[in-house]
Parts: C-alpha cells; structure tokens; sequence
C-alpha cells in the first residue's frame, strides 16, 4: 500500500471513531487474504438474506456495529438485526440484495470496503420491483475467531 493509501485509511478509520485497537491473534484465513475472506462473507450473508433464511443473518456484523445510513438516527447491532429479521420475515414484498465491491483496503485487522448495495424490493405476486442502489463503506475487523465482520457502516440511497 502507498503511503497516501495508508494514510487515507488512517484517516478514515479516525473518522469513524475506530482508532488502534487491540486483538488477540487471529487465525489466519484459508488463502491468508483479508480480501477474499470478506468477499465470501459478503456473498455468504447475500445468499443467506435473498433465501430468507435468518438463522444467521446477524453473523456479518460484529456486537459493537454502529451504522450510519442517511435520513435515520445512529444504530447498532440490536436495532439491524431486528430490522434484518422483520424484513426477512414480512410476505408482503421480497427483498433480495446484490453488491457491487468497488475496493477492499486491508491493513491488520481493519479493512474498509467500498461498495454498492443494490436492493431490490418485489411486491408479493408482482412480476417486478423497485430497485436502489445504495453507495456505502464498510469497515471489517478481524475477530479473534479469524472471521471478518462490520464494526462500522455508512450508507445512503442514490437519488
């Protein structure tokens, strides 16, 4: 990583209220890339969500998440996880998501993903939905277990 990368993320993370924190030694992942690990955490949470199965929607976000998504108050764990469930529980629509990885920053334990969330929202019966595309960065840490969840996300609607 260039210097300017390594302080851009420096930056971000102080931005974010990340600062250096401390971990035990992790596992390492099964190809020792922090990159392909939380590409496959991203597509395993998107398979997961799109089948409506909740057993393990909350498992990408660590306890201490704090998101930011424009229009709506700070919230943490408890309060997305709640709204995961709802949605994947509602008969009324089907919400089916997809992601677009612009960049992955790893440096340690921290990485930032720049992505795309596109948000697909289909009426029961209906032979189409609404679509959004929803811009966003999320910062990963490493857990002691090895695995990659959010601790920090900001995101917003595409006008």
């Amino acid at each position: 990583m260039s210097k300017a990368g390594s302080a851009a993320l420096r930056v971000l993370l102080a931005c974010f209220g990340v600062g250096a924190i401390a971990i035990a030694a992790p596992r390492a992942q099964p190809d020792g890339r922090p990159e392909t690990a939380i590409r496959e955490a991203l597509s395993k949470w998107t398979s997961d969500f799109n089948a409506r199965d909740d057993s393990r929607i909350c498992e990408l976000f660590a306890r201490e998440l704090v998101y930011d998504y424009r229009g709506f108050p700070e919230r943490g764990y408890d309060a997305l996880c709640d709204l995961l469930h709802k949605s994947l529980r509602d008969q009324t629509k089907r919400f089916t998501y997809s992601f677009d990885i612009k960049e992955i920053i790893a440096s340690g334990d921290i990485a930032v993903v720049r992505l795309v969330w596109k948000l697909r929202v289909t009426p029961t019966g209906a032979a189409t939905g609404v679509e959004t595309r929803e811009p966003g960065l999320d910062v990963f840490r490493r857990q002691p277990d090895g695995r990659w969840k959010i601790v920090r996300y900001m995101g917003y609607e595409e006008p």
